[in-house]
This record gives structure tokens, C-alpha cells and sequence, in this order.
């Protein structure tokens, strides 16, 4: 079978509707992209190109979603809304891939092309393939640097007018996205979509080095960073010490200055690391929540403190040595356990560069290197 592909561009907008053969003499019926659109939706500034197209539109706006499916209890604030919708629990637009149920054929010609991983549209700038026309229209605004939506209270433009409508929750404070467990409500339904987790336990990012899974992909890529990886591309300038974020050498530095940049609300005390001051805050002024273990009632300031613990009563130890199979409740255990198998030295000294495995050899090294060169130790003060 044919297919024709017609899209639809309105402004900055398109639709994509697929029509087989016999419906191809239709075709230039679609053709109208320089039709004026004088009727503005008051909502969210779209435009339309007659008005009953216009009345229909502003019915995805009401708040009030009157027709409900019978067969999933789906709610729709639009009658033609729900007819749409039922074509779901129909087999008329089957995927006989995967046997996913879409409301339209265009929905489903689409859909396929996720099983054939067809991109029949392409860009004539970098030769990008899409597989609709209306992420090519997108798509193309990244060469054209066109940003068609425009914010009417700070003027910021955007490409596509998804981005608008989420921008403009920031001005209004419209949170539409509700979670029915607990009630917090959120501007994106994605952020709502996670935020789902906390209730469900679901954790989707699994690590294909030790089957760790977390419910946040920032939080995989962090793990992996920390706990997989030996790249430690921030030293430190007093002792040498490497580290694999700036955040970790940041609060490291501060056991050489002395610093200590959080301080209490309550008194005078100051601390160096924001868990310190969280367990004071808990301690001395009764401030915040124990996190405490349902077998031993021993408390913790942070939740990452009682899951370990919890490992010790399970006798998990989910860490494992790749030389020696020795296991290890933390991976901090682990790593350094796993530098007796290896001649990674992670320590350096900050007078002749020469490298080392433990801090208390670079230490030893240094008092008498900077002695050598004639440098007052930097770990006199510690001591």
C-alpha cells in the first residue's frame, strides 16, 4: 500500500495524518499552511483557523472532565475526547507487533515504525532521520535557531509550544499534575512520574555492573561515577588526594583550612559537612526527624546511614571483590580493600609528585620531602 504524508504546519505546531491510496485525492484539502489563523485560544495562544475548530480546542482546557470509558473509568473534558479514546479498547487499530491498541491509523502508522525503526523524514541540514514530520518540524528549529512561542510575561521564546505551556506554569503557579497517594502536585508530568516512586518502590535504572537499581537515571550515573569508576580527576592541593567530584574535594579541603561553612540557626556552633550539622540539629535542638532501625531502635540522622545498617542485620554485603570475591557492606569498603589487588595510588605529594596508595604514606613522604625543599609541612597543623 501508498502512503501519503501530509503535514500540517500551524504555527510552529504539526500534525501528521496518514492516507492510503484510495484517499489520495483528497490530499490537497491538506494544503492550507497559508491559511490565516485569526482565532486565538485565550489559554495557551494558540491559533486556529476557523472558530468551531477554535471551540473545540478550548475544551482540553476545562477542568471539569464530564465523560468518563466504561470499560478503564478514563475521564475526558470533550465528548469526541472519549469516542477517540475508545478506539483503545478496540482491536480497529491493532499493533499486530506487540498488540498495543492506538486510537487512530495515523497513531498506529506511526507506532510501527517504532518495531521497523522507520525515519521516513529527513533533514536537508544534517541528514537527521525522524519518523514523523512533526519532529522534523522541531527538529529543523535547531538549525534555524526559530523559537515561533513567546512568553507574555517575561518574553522568553521557545522552540516548540509543549515548552511554552510549562514555562508559563512558573508565572501562574499552576501545578495540574496531582499525585492521588499524596496529594503533591507538580507543573510537568514527568517530575509527577517520578515523584510516583517514593510510593511504589519502583526503581527502573538498574547498573549492569552490580544490579544495584535506582529510581532516578541521575542517580545510576552518579553511582556509576562514585562507585565503579577509578577516574579521580580533582586533586587536592594540600595533601595530594584525588577525587572524582569537585563537590567531594570541596568538603575535603576543609579538614586542611579548617573551615567550617555551616553553621547552626540556633547557637554558635559551626560544622565543616552538612550531615553534621543535621545530626546536630537533631541532637541538640530536637530539629528535623531520626531515621531509626525497627530491630534495634538505634537512630540515624540519614536515611543512606540506616540502609547500610539494615545490611548488617540481613548480613547482605552486596559489594564484591573482582580479585577475590571478598564481600563488603559499603562500597567505599570495598574500594579501598580493592587497592591491595592493584598499584593504583590515589595519593600524590604536593612537593615532587611522586604517587601513593595510603594516606599515611604520602603523609610520612611529605613531612620529609617538604623538609628536603625546605617547606614548612602542611600536616603540621593537623596533627
Amino acid at each position: 500500500m501508498i502512503l501519503f504524508a501530509c503535514a500540517v504546519y500551524c504555527t510552529g505546531e504539526s500534525s501528521f495524518e496518514v492516507k492510503t491510496e484510495a484517499d489520495s485525492n483528497d490530499i490537497t484539502e491538506h494544503a492550507h499552511d497559508d491559511k490565516p489563523r485569526p482565532y486565538l485560544c485565550t489559554l495557551c495562544d494558540k491559533h486556529f483557523t476557523r472558530k468551531d475548530l477554535l471551540k473545540r480546542h478550548k475544551e482540553i482546557h476545562n477542568a471539569d472532565k464530564l465523560y468518563s470509558c466504561t470499560h478503564c473509568e478514563k475521564r475526558f473534558a470533550a465528548q469526541h475526547n472519549l469516542k477517540e479514546h475508545m478506539n483503545v479498547h478496540s482491536s480497529k487499530y491493532k499493533c499486530t507487533e506487540c498488540g498495543k491498541c492506538l486510537s487512530s491509523k495515523g497513531h498506529l502508522t506511526v507506532h510501527r515504525r517504532s518495531h521497523s525503526g522507520e525515519k521516513p523524514f529527513e533533514c536537508t541540514v544534517c541528514s537527521k532521520q525522524c519518523s514523523t514530520s512533526g519532529n522534523l518540524v522541531v527538529h529543523s528549529r535547531i538549525h534555524s535557531g526559530e523559537k515561533p512561542f513567546e512568553c507574555t510575561v517575561c518574553s522568553k521564546r521557545f522552540s516548540t509550544s509543549g515548552n511554552l505551556v510549562i514555562h508559563s506554569r512558573i508565572h501562574s503557579g499552576e501545578k495540574p499534575f496531582k499525585c492521588e497517594e499524596c496529594g503533591k502536585a507538580f507543573a510537568e508530568s514527568g517530575h509527577r512520574t517520578t515523584h510516583m516512586r517514593v510510593h511504589t518502590g519502583d526503581k527502573p535504572y538498574m547498573c549492569s555492573q552490580c544490579d544495584t537499581s535506582f529510581s532516578h537515571f541521575s542517580s545510576l550515573q552518579s553511582h556509576k561515577r562514585h562507585v565503579h569508576s577509578n577516574r579521580r580527576p580533582y586533586d587536592c592541593r594540600f595533601c595530594g588526594k584525588m577525587f572524582k567530584s569537585s563537590e567531594v574535594l570541596k568538603r575535603h579541603i576543609y579538614t586542611h583550612t579548617g573551615a567550617k561553612p555551616y553553621s547552626c540557626r540556633h547557637c554558635s556552633d559551626c560544622f565543616r559537612q552538612p550531615g553534621h550539622l543535621k545530626r546536630h540539629l537533631l541532637k541538640s535542638h530536637n530539629e528535623g526527624t531520626w531515621f531509626t532501625c525497627h530491630i534495634c531502635q538505634k537512630k540515624f540522622s540519614q536515611c543512606a546511614h540506616l540502609k547500610i545498617h539494615m545490611l548488617r542485620h540481613e548480613g547482605v554485603k552486596p559489594y564484591v571483590c573482582d580479585e577475590c570475591s571478598k564481600s563488603f557492606f559499603t562500597a567505599s569498603n570495598m574500594k579501598r580493600h580493592q587497592l591491595k589487588h592493584s598499584d593504583y595510588k590515589q595519593f600524590c605529594c604536593g612537593s615532587c609528585g611522586e604517587y601513593f596508595k595510603s594516606k599515611y604514606y604520602v603523609v610520612k613522604h611529605f613531612n620529609r620531602c617538604s623538609v628536603k625543599l625546605g617547606y614548612v609541612s602542611i600536616f603540621a597543623r593537623q596533627d
